[in-house]
């Protein structure tokens, strides 16, 4: 039977190999998706593991070897234009002493290893914006199974175990991590990828491709449905049972699939170069890094042949059920109301958790990746009733002959009509919740903080509740600021051991303000001035150091002379330049060289993680785009194509009878163009209420409302959707001949 089944799948000459092309392709384009996907989120825990050893120096590890101790610190955190930089410092004690992976031996005093990335960078850069902050000379580069990704930057310096040994934060290490350290809330370097975090992006993303791909499966599955029905119907009348029946679908769709499914794992291993390129987490993956497990593979390669046969099965069911319910032609029971249900019960759970948003991870996963895939399904269910709704509505209110035969098709079967645009409707679902999403979190966060002046700026120095940077700025320091060309302003915040002009108000554990020279104030307005014949002001500690816009604060004044002032410790450094990469390269590195043991900070370098991450949802926003508006238009195309040959007979009739060509194509663009303009609408309008109350739970954003890309995108899908209907209309003229009308 199944040989049998094989054989008369293709035997319906072009029309069915064309339609067992069109599923594998289908099923192609979603194995393909699928595996990427899968392959992205194990590249995250591979790229989690290959960095597990730079928690090595973590005080709450605890494992021990019979080996000569390693002196360990992590020298941090350290940038370079924005990028994070893991700086390690190592001192071997002994022959024995541990060895991180990437390295064929650890690095002697005055040595160090680099990443490829960052030596690369060492080697283009001047010496005084990178290399000169770095001791020692480069004596090889680090393996990549010890670096997330190619563009990752990792610096492992050897250092004399004596003077290690007296820098703050230097410990003893004998055995390299292999796993996460029991507490890695406080001392563990932050590198990596939250797993769960990106598990639930990349679980949307996935979500968001699947389900126009689905659709598409579905679509071609029907292709010739109304031959094949009266071919099984046929067969029902001879004897065949609705087994036999059942078993032959299934079996030429399931051969389109299987064919698919093995070309999907192809087209993966194709796209594994181009995925690795996409900055997911930030940076590139290591093509090594996607790698599928078998069991995922074997999921796959079993599921989706299943999942073609059971879409077969359901696409082809009234043949199974009476021989006679072919050719009977009855009209299809109206979808009832009840069908909004599946997708206000979405909308409403997301709205339920607007005030409430879940404390865990797991729980925010739950609510709204539930909440969401419940909305993209309640569309697919409510879009027949919002089709039929939209088709008597103009019923009412036409006479034109061609619409009234158009809106009274779509009324009496609804679901044929939506079912055309299904996958161009959630795609638009998907890209404006998707573009409406991340271009909020991009306006709140995706802006660096600061005027141009804060972005200018360098600070350097201890924390505002520690002991002081040094006692004094070495000359030295001072001139060669100065001497930079690329040098605007410099100004000093200095220790207050006596608590002067201190807030009453402030808890009792909160830090003095530091003071500032008025002199040094009027070189850097962009921290604030003082009162007018001031000497000394008492600024913020905090805003002084974390490069925070003062410039319309005018600060207290302090009771204590310039000269006074001038003799206390240096707490910090406040450095201003003429904002390019360059000059602010360089006072880094001359103030890393000269404080090794604090750290420059930038506006660009607390938000260079930020905007990665931002930049990571962009390219999965740009690739949902460019991904399931083709799939969908084709979808839709094949819909229509569909339709077409579904309804040749009917339609070759009505051109017998007189009806004129240009009547009927008006026809069937109307059934098409009305169900997708009416629920494209809604779905918009679903999409950016999905959207603000995720905003509004998950983060306490208002909705942003996106810019004029986004409605001329939507208008060019629009206009592009309508031109493949108008593509597939020269059709109607070659299928509805004479010879159409004839029975048998």
């Amino acid at each position: 039977m199944i040989a049998f089944a094989l054989r008369l799948a293709v035997s319906g000459g072009r029309q069915a190999v064309a339609r067992l092309l069109t599923i594998a392709a289908a099923a192609a384009v979603g194995v393909g998706l699928l595996l990427s996907t899968i392959a992205a989120v194990n590249a995250v825990g591979a790229t989690n593991e290959r960095m597990l050893w730079a928690n090595s120096g973590a005080a709450s590890r605890t494992g021990t070897a019979d080996v000569d101790p390693l002196w360990w610190r992590e020298h941090g955190p350290e940038f370079y234009d924005g990028k994070r930089l893991l700086y390690i410092e190592v001192a071997a004690t002994g022959p024995t002493s541990p060895v991180p992976p990437g390295l064929a031996k650890l690095p002697a005093a005055g040595e160090y290893y680099a990443s490829p990335a960052l030596a690369e960078l060492i080697r283009e850069q001047p010496a005084d914006q990178l290399a000169d902050r770095f001791p020692g000379r480069p004596v090889g580069e680090i393996g990549d199974e010890a670096i997330a990704s190619p563009d990752s930057l990792v610096l492992l310096v050897g250092q004399d175990p004596a003077a290690l040994a007296a820098r703050p934060g230097a410990r003893q290490i004998t055995t390299i991590a292999t796993a996460l350290p029991p507490d890695c809330r406080a001392d563990c370097p932050a590198t990596g990828t939250r797993g769960d975090a990106m598990t639930l992006i990349l679980s949307v993303v996935a979500g968001a491709l699947l389900f126009p791909v689905v659709i598409f499966i579905g679509t071609a599955t029907r292709l010739s449905a109304a031959t094949r029905e009266q071919r099984y119907a046929a067969m029902r009348l001879v004897g065949a049972t609705p087994r036999q029946i059942t078993l032959i679908a299934a079996a030429e769709s399931t051969l389109a699939a299987v064919a698919g499914t093995v070309l999907g794992f192809g087209l993966h291993l194709l796209l594994r170069p181009l995925v690795a390129t996409v900055p997911f987490t930030g940076e590139r993956f290591f093509v090594e890094d996607l790698t599928l497990a078998v069991p995922q593979a074997l999921a796959v390669l079993l599921g989706v042949p299943v999942a073609a046969a059971v879409a077969a099965r359901l696409a082809l069911r009234r043949v199974t059920v009476s021989p006679l319910g072919v050719s009977r032609r009855v009209t299809p029971r109206p979808p009832s109301a009840w069908r909004v249900a599946p997708l206000l019960a979405g909308l409403a759970e997301l709205a339920w958790f607007v005030g409430r948003r879940p404390d865990t991870t797991n729980g925010q996963t739950a609510a709204y990746l539930t909440g969401f895939l419940v909305v993209m399904l309640g569309l697919v269910v409510a879009g027949p009733w919002l089709t039929m709704a939209a088709a008597r509505a103009v019923a009412a209110r036409t006479g034109r002959p061609a619409t009234l035969i158009a809106v009274r098709r779509l009324a009496d079967d609804p679901r044929a009509g939506f079912r055309s645009v299904a996958g161009l409707v959630l795609a638009l679902f998907v890209t404006t919740a998707t573009v409406a999403i991340i271009g909020t979190i991009d306006t709140n966060r995706g802006a660096l903080s600061g005027d141009p002046q804060t972005r200018a700026a360098v600070s350097h120095g201890a924390p505002a509740d520690g002991p002081p940077m040094t006692a004094a700025v070495p000359d030295r320091v001072l001139a060669g600021l100065r001497a930079d060309p690329g040098f605007r302003g410099l100004a000093i915040a200095r220790a207050n051991p006596d608590g002067l002009a201190r807030d009453p108000s402030l808890p009792p554990g909160w830090p003095a303000p530091l003071l500032a020279l008025c002199s040094d104030l009027a070189q850097v307005p962009v921290v604030g001035h003082c009162a007018p014949g001031a000497e000394v002001a008492a600024v913020d500690p905090f805003g002084f150091l974390d490069l925070q816009s003062q410039d319309a604060v005018q600060w207290p004044t302090a009771p204590i002379t310039a000269e006074a002032a001038a003799r206390l410790p240096a707490q910090s450094l406040y450095v201003t330049t003429d904002g390019t990469t360059a000059a602010k390269e360089r006072v880094r590195t001359l103030l890393s060289r000269s404080f090794p043991d604090q750290h420059a900070r930038m506006v660009q370098d607390w938000g260079s993680a930020q905007q990665q991450m931002l930049a990571g949802w962009r390219q999965l926003a740009d690739v949902v785009l460019l991904t399931t508006l083709p799939i969908a238009g084709c979808s839709l195309a094949v819909s229509v194509v569909a339709g077409l040959s579904d309804r040749r007979r009917p339609f070759a009739m009505l051109r017998l009878t007189g009806a004129p060509l240009g009547l009927l194509r008006w026809v069937i663009a109307l059934e098409s163009a009305l169900p997708l303009l009416v629920v494209a609408a809604i779905a918009t309008g679903t999409g950016f209420g999905a959207a603000a109350m995720f905003l509004k739970s998950q983060m306490d954003y208002d909705l942003v409302a996106p810019g004029a890309v986004y409605f001329a995108l939507v208008l060019l899908g629009l206009a592009v959707s309508l031109g493949i209907i108008a593509s597939t209309l020269p059709l109607l003229k070659r299928i509805t001949g004479p010879e159409a009308a004839r029975n048998g």
